[in-house]
């Protein structure tokens, strides 16, 4: 097995033991996500004691992406001991903390893409991408990239950031968040239909914001081949016109084709390439200087998640390539997880993306 060089010393990889103490149970985001990628890095040469631990989040740039009474209010329910918000979204004494410091990776990988250190990860949970300015969802309580996002434009003076969301579930939550604004380019990736519902070809933002949200829906089944062909005829261009100073990842793997919850096709090889895309697309931009910063989303096949974000952090790093040729596609993963899948012809879904957004 191979391990990453030296020359990777500067990876700013974010972790905080303190996220496992969002108790969730048997609920599929639970702990043993995280447990699962802190034992296959230390595999690849990286032990938890190399990984760095953020402060909590700026409460007053938490305010500016939701509301200060909802902030209030998932404080005061992890405080009273915790439990539902909705039906498949948990909240138990040790939450409010974790999201806090899971906003606050978000935004320290942000700040170490500025400094150009080596493939900002902010391993953390809960996820955040279908959280609301209101409202928790979807697993999710804070939305963390788009804290990330937020700060970059306050704190970093960026004025065109580009968040690509590859999770399997489309982010409703950042969607909706920067739907009328175009400080932030929102393209996504995502099974269609399903939950939450969200993410029509039509949706494309409104206002000031028309044009700057991009989505993708695909129909179950996709897999390498078809998210490649995307990111290289869709997103690419797009990545041209809008010439983002930062991109940020919400990297979730429930795509993978041995999630229990997805329905796509997506192996640790395939998001491998999808960073490597990404990270050249950084590369060749100008005004992005290579900065790119990635953050946890779903995923709920342990081993495949631990592959897949291994295989992330390879594409990403500039001197990951040859780490690839060691990634094994999640061995441990029991052979009936991995369900054959009719792989669909998504050209027209391209062709109509193209069309609507004139690339």
């Amino acid at each position: 097995m191979r391990s990453f060089s030296t020359r990777d010393s500067t990876l700013a990889l974010y972790y905080h033991p303190a996220y496992l103490e969002h108790e969730t149970g048997q609920h599929p985001e639970n702990a043993d996500r995280l447990r699962g990628i802190i034992s296959a890095l230390d595999r690849y040469g990286i032990p938890e004691s190399k990984l760095l631990k953020p402060e909590p989040v700026d409460l007053d740039l938490l305010a500016h992406v939701h509301d200060a009474r909802y902030i209030a209010a998932i404080e005061k329910a992890a405080r009273a001991g915790g439990g539902y918000w909705d039906y498949d979204t948990i909240i138990s004494p040790g939450s409010y903390d974790a999201a806090l410091l899971a906003a606050g990776a978000a935004t320290a990988a942000v700040d170490s893409a500025v400094a150009g250190m080596s493939v900002p990860f902010a391993l953390v949970r809960p996820p955040g991408h279908h959280a609301l300015h209101a409202s928790a969802m979807g697993f999710c309580l804070f939305n963390n990239v788009a804290v990330a996002a937020q700060h970059a434009i306050e704190n970093h003076g960026m004025e065109r950031v580009m968040v690509v969301d590859w999770d399997v579930h489309h982010g409703n939550g950042t969607q909706d968040l920067f739907y009328n604004r175009p400080d932030v380019f929102f393209f996504s990736t995502h099974q269609y239909p399903f939950y939450p519902g969200t993410g029509a070809l039509e949706e494309t933002g409104s206002g000031e914001g028309e044009g700057f949200t991009l989505n993708v829906p695909l129909p179950g089944g996709v897999g390498d081949v078809g998210y490649k062909e995307v990111f290289r005829q869709v997103l690419a261009p797009a990545v041209y016109r809008y010439k983002p100073q930062l991109i940020l990842i919400s990297a979730g793997y429930d795509a993978h084709i041995a999630d229990p919850i997805g329905g796509m096709a997506v192996t640790a090889a395939g998001f491998h390439e999808l960073a490597r895309i990404v990270r050249e697309l950084a590369d060749e931009v100008e005004e992005c200087t290579g900065r790119v910063a990635a953050i946890l989303e779903g995923g709920y096949n342990i081993e495949a998640l631990a592959a897949s974000v291994i295989a992330t952090i390879a594409g990403l790093s500039s001197s990951g390539d040859n780490l690839a040729e060691g990634i094994v596609e999640a061995p441990q993963a029991p052979a009936n997880a991995y369900r054959a899948r009719h792989s669909p012809d998504i050209s027209s879904v391209v062709s109509s993306v193209k069309r609507i957004h004139n690339l």
